[in-house]
């Protein structure tokens, strides 16, 4: 996983937008087809968004015990749908960040997002 996906994941998984892994098919959640477009991914055009947990495809929650059922799944993304995703972020995270506000390019989180648009539109 690249530096920039790296510290992305530690921002949450919020900061990329990622679909919840009921809602994926099983090729999704674990990594063989982007996790938005579903377009089929190799090692060179895949971007590793970093292990999960959460419940398998078709799983309720159970309000009793929250943590049953949980699997670990392995979302990737095609350069483009990351590249997309990363701008959306960005337009929500500088705002609402004030190291963005004071200085951008001291705030790892928004640098990170910057880096991975410019990657994906390459």
């Amino acid at each position: 996983m690249s530096d920039a996906v790296s510290d992305v994941v530690q921002a949450g998984p919020e900061a990329l937008d990622l679909p919840a892994p009921e809602d994926l098919t099983p090729a999704q959640t674990r990594g063989a087809v982007c996790v938005w477009c579903e377009v089929q991914l190799t090692v060179a055009t895949a971007i590793d968004l970093g292990p999960r947990m959460g419940l398998p495809p078709g799983d309720e929650p159970n309000p009793d015990e929250p943590d049953k059922n949980l699997m670990r799944w392995y979302p990737r993304a095609c350069t483009r749908c990351t590249a997309d995703r990363a701008h959306r972020a960005l337009y929500e995270h500088v705002p609402l960040c004030e190291q963005c506000v004071d200085e951008a390019a001291l705030c790892p989180v928004g640098r990170t997002l910057y880096r991975l648009v410019r990657e994906g539109r390459r």
